[in-house]
C-alpha cells in the first residue's frame, strides 16, 4: 500500500509515495523537514482552539485512501484504492483526550492505524475495508461507491468507542490530513478488514450536495406518497367547498359548465397543480362524460390567471399544519426508536451518517428554521407532530436483519467459535446455540424466558477475551455493547436489558456471591418493569440483552445447583480476532436458522453436559474444604458411618476452629450435603445425612 505525500516546494505541490512503514518511521522521528521538529516542540505552548503554528502550510498533507499522480496539465489520476477509511476525531482539548481517544481505537481490531493530529487536539484513525473476497475495488467509480458506504460503517461502528463525536466529513477518496507529529502512532500491519459488499449506488441515505429548494410551493416539492395524495385531497375539499358557497343554487346532477371555471380558479388560487386538480373534480363527478370539454376549461384558467397559489382554500390552521408537515419530512429525517424510547433525527441536506437524539436544543433549532421558511408554528405545533403517528417506530436490530440477504450455507458461526483456542469438546455446539438465543431474542421470538445462558471465556490476560467479546456484534448495531454493567443499581442493571444488545460481564470472578444472585435473576428475566421518566404507571420494557463475560481465573462460580447457565471454557492461547468477519453471512446464517424453527435453546442434555464441565470452575468455599477434611461420604449397606443432623454436623465442624461459623451456614451446609449426594432420609427431629467422621490429622 502506497501512501500519498504532498507538500508545497516554492508554491509549487510536489507529489511523492512512501510505504507505510516509512511513513511511520518519518512519523517517529520526525525526518520530513525541520517544519515538523518545530511543531512538535511548539504543540505544549500552543494552548486553545485559536493557536496556531505559523508554519503549518509548510507541513506536508497525508493522502491515506488512494493512490494518485499527476498527469502533465496537473490534473488528479487515480491509480489504485488502498481500502482505507479514515476516521477524524477533531476538537479535543489537548493531547490527554486524543491519548485516550487512540487507545480506544486500538480495541478493534480492524484498526490499521491511530495517530495524533499535528494540532495535537485530535486522531486519526485509519480503518481497512475490502470486498468479501479480500479484493478492493478497481475503478475509481466503484472505490467511490465502496468508500462512501465504507466511512458509513465506520462511523457507525467507532462511535460508540468514544464520548466524543466523530468529525463527519465528506468521503473522498482525496481524503488527506497535516503529518502528524504523534511519537507513538497505534499500527496493526496485520489488522483485519471489515467485509462489504460492492454497492451499486450511492445509499439513499447519503446527501452530499445541499439541494437547492427552487419551487416555493410546498405541494410541488413533496414526493409522490399517500401523505401526498391525502394532503391534495384536502386542498381539493376545501376548494370545492369555497366554490359551492359562490354558487348557492347549484345542486348535484344539474349541469357541470357552470361549476368548472369557478372550481378551476379556486384550485389554482390554493396552488393544486393542474392535472391533480382535473383528476379530482373527475372522481368526484363520475357522470362527467365530456372530459375534453373539463381539460379545456381548466386549461384555458390555468393559462389565463395569474397568482399561483396565492390564496389557499384551507384554513389558516390547515395551511400551517400541511406546510409544517412538508418542511419537517422535506428537511428531517425523524423516527422513534423503540430501544432508546427516544426521538431520533438527522439533516437531509448534509452528511447523513448516525441519528442524533432529537433534544431540546434541536428542537428549537428546528422551529427557528421553520420561521426562517415563513411557517408561522412554534414549540408545540412542532411537538404535535413529534409525538404522532407521522413519525415512523425504527428497531435498529429488526431493520439489521430483515436486510440481510439469503444465508450461502456456510457454517460461519461455529467457524467464529473455534477461533476461541480451548479443550471443551462441546465448546462449538454449545456457542452456536448461544449465538442463535441471542438472535431470536433480538427477534422476541420468545417472550416468556430470557436468554439465561451465558458463555464464560476464562484466561490470562493479552488473550483478547474482551476483544472477541466486541466483535460479536456488526459495526451497524455495535452501539449496543457495553462491559459496564452496575450492580450497585439495580434499576439501571434491568434497564440494561432493553438498550443493549451484548452485555460483557468483564471480570467475571470479581463478582460477589450476593452479586451473582442478582445476576441469576437477571439472565433469566424476559423483560424488565420500569417506570420512565415523567411517566406515572409501570411499563413492561422489551428485553434484546444476552450475556457474555470474561475471567482471569478459574474458581469463578458459587452456585450449588449446578450452573447450567454458564459457559465456561478456559482459553489455551491468545484468540485469534485478526480475522474479516462477514457479518452479513454470520447473522444471516442465524436469521435462517431461527426463522426455519432450529432449537436455539439448551436441552436437557446440553444442560448435564454444562453441570459436568462447570466443576471446573466452581469455587470451593472454606466451609467446603472443611467439610472435606472432617467427613467423607458413607454407604448405609456398608454400615461404616452415621446418621447425622446438619446442626450436628455443623457443631461437630467447629471444633478446633478458633472462629466460629455463623449459624446461618446451617442451611448452606444442607445444600452442600444434597449436591454431595449423601444419603439422607426425613425423620420427626427433620433431615439425617449418613456420614463417615475422618481422623484427626496432626
Amino acid at each position: 500500500m502506497k501512501i500519498g505525500v504532498i507538500r508545497l516546494e516554492k508554491g509549487i505541490e510536489v507529489c511523492s509515495t512512501c510505504s507505510m512503514e516509512t511513513f511511520l518511521e518519518r512519523v517517529k522521528k520526525g525526518s520530513k523537514g525541520k517544519y515538523i521538529l518545530q511543531l512538535r516542540e511548539s504543540l505544549p505552548s500552543l494552548q486553545g482552539s485559536e493557536a496556531r503554528f505559523i508554519h503549518l502550510d509548510k507541513i506536508p498533507r497525508i493522502y491515506p485512501v488512494a493512490e494518485y499522480r499527476k498527469t502533465a496539465d496537473a490534473a488528479w489520476k487515480f491509480k489504485q484504492y488502498n481500502g482505507v477509511v479514515l476516521v477524524e476525531v477533531n476538537s479535543l482539548s489537548g493531547l490527554a483526550e486524543a491519548e485516550f481517544v487512540k487507545s480506544k481505537a486500538a480495541l478493534l481490531p480492524q484498526t490499521f492505524a491511530a495517530m495524533v493530529g499535528s494540532s495535537g487536539r485530535s486522531v486519526k484513525i485509519w480503518v481497512r475495508f475490502s470486498l468479501p473476497g479480500g479484493t478492493l475495488p478497481e475503478t475509481e467509480e466503484q472505490a467511490s461507491l465502496f468508500h462512501a458506504q465504507a466511512y458509513r460503517m465506520a462511523v457507525q461502528c467507532y462511535q460508540p468507542l468514544f464520548p466524543f463525536p466523530v468529525t463527519l466529513k465528506e468521503p473522498s477518496l482525496r481524503q488527506s490530513f497535516r503529518m502528524t507529529v504523534d511519537e507513538n502512532p497505534y499500527f496493526h500491519p496485520e489488522a483485519p478488514a471489515f467485509s462489504l459488499e460492492q454497492p451499486v449506488s450511492f445509499s439513499d441515505g447519503t446527501s452530499f450536495r445541499e439541494q437547492k429548494l427552487a419551487e416555493e410551493n410546498p405541494l410541488a416539492r413533496m414526493e409522490l406518497n399517500y401523505d401526498s395524495y391525502h394532503t391534495l385531497t384536502v386542498m381539493f375539499q376545501a376548494a370545492l367547498r369555497r366554490t359551492l358557497d359562490t354558487l348557492e343554487n347549484w345542486r348535484r346532477g344539474d349541469d357541470l359548465v357552470p361549476l368548472l371555471a369557478p372550481l378551476a380558479e379556486e384550485c389554482f388560487k390554493s396552488g393544486i397543480p393542474e392535472e391533480e386538480a382535473v383528476y379530482r373534480t373527475m372522481r368526484h363527478f363520475p357522470s362527467c362524460k365530456d372530459e375534453p370539454g373539463l381539460r379545456a376549461t381548466f386549461r384555458n384558467v390555468y393559462t389565463e390567471m395569474k397568482g399561483f397559489g396565492s390564496r389557499p382554500s384551507v384554513t389558516r390552521e390547515q395551511d400551517t399544519a400541511l406546510r409544517l408537515e412538508e418542511f419537517l419530512k422535506r428537511r428531517y429525517e425523524i423516527r422513534f426508536n423503540q430501544m432508546t424510547d427516544d426521538l431520533e433525527y438527522r439533516e437531509r441536506n448534509s452528511i447523513r451518517f448516525s441519528f442524533t437524539a432529537l433534544d431540546k436544543r434541536a428542537r428549537n433549532s428546528i422551529a427557528i428554521n421553520a420561521l426562517k421558511e415563513g411557517i408561522q408554528a412554534w414549540d408545540r405545533d412542532i411537538d404535535r407532530f413529534l409525538h404522532s403517528d407521522y413519525v415512523p417506530v425504527y428497531n435498529p436490530v429488526e431493520e439489521y436483519l430483515f436486510e440481510l440477504g439469503e444465508w450461502d450455507g456456510r457454517d460461519r458461526i461455529r467457524e467464529l467459535a473455534e477461533r476461541v483456542t480451548c479443550n471443551h469438546p462441546h465448546w462449538r455446539d454449545l456457542f452456536y446455540r448461544w449465538f442463535l438465543s441471542m438472535v431470536a431474542h433480538w427477534l422476541g421470538r420468545d417472550k416468556q424466558h430470557g436468554n439465561a445462558t451465558t458463555p464464560v471465556l476464562v484466561g490470562p490476560q493479552g488473550y483478547r477475551k474482551s476483544t472477541f467479546c466486541r466483535i460479536l456484534l456488526p459495526p451497524e448495531l455495535r452501539f449496543g455493547y457495553t462491559d459496564s454493567l452496575d450492580f450497585s443499581s439495580k434499576r439501571d442493571a434491568e434497564r440494561y436489558l432493553g438498550r443493549f444488545f451484548l452485555v460483557n460481564l468483564d471480570e467475571f470472578d470479581q463478582i460477589s456471591v450476593n452479586q451473582q444472585a442478582f445476576l441469576k435473576h437477571l439472565l433469566q428475566k424476559p423483560s424488565a418493569s420500569l417506570r420512565k421518566a415523567y411517566s406515572s404507571s409501570i411499563q413492561e420494557v422489551r428485553r434484546y440483552a444476552s450475556f457474555i463475560a470474561t475471567s482471569n481465573h478459574k474458581d469463578l462460580l458459587s452456585d450449588l445447583s449446578g450452573n447450567r447457565r454458564f459457559i465456561c471454557v478456559e482459553v489455551t492461547a491468545p484468540i485469534d480476532t485478526n480475522i474479516t468477519v462477514n457479518y452479513d453471512q454470520l447473522y444471516a446464517q442465524a436469521f435462517h436458522a431461527v426463522m426455519h424453527g432450529e432449537r436455539y435453546w439448551l436441552d436437557d442434555t446440553d444442560e448435564a453436559l454444562l453441570k459436568e464441565s462447570n466443576e471446573e470452575f466452581r469455587q470451593v468455599t472454606p466451609l467446603e474444604q472443611l467439610l472435606l477434611s472432617r467427613f467423607s461420604v458413607a454407604s448405609p449397606e456398608e454400615n461404616d458411618g452415621e446418621w447425622l443432623m446438619a446442626i450436628e454436623i455443623f457443631n461437630a465442624l467447629q471444633e478446633g476452629i478458633r472462629d466460629k461459623l455463623p449459624l446461618g451456614k446451617v442451611s448452606h451446609l444442607g445444600r452442600l450435603l444434597k449436591k454431595w449426594e449423601v444419603p439422607n432420609k426425613r425423620t420427626l427431629k427433620g433431615s439425617l445425612y449418613y456420614l463417615k467422621k475422618l481422623p484427626k490429622q496432626g
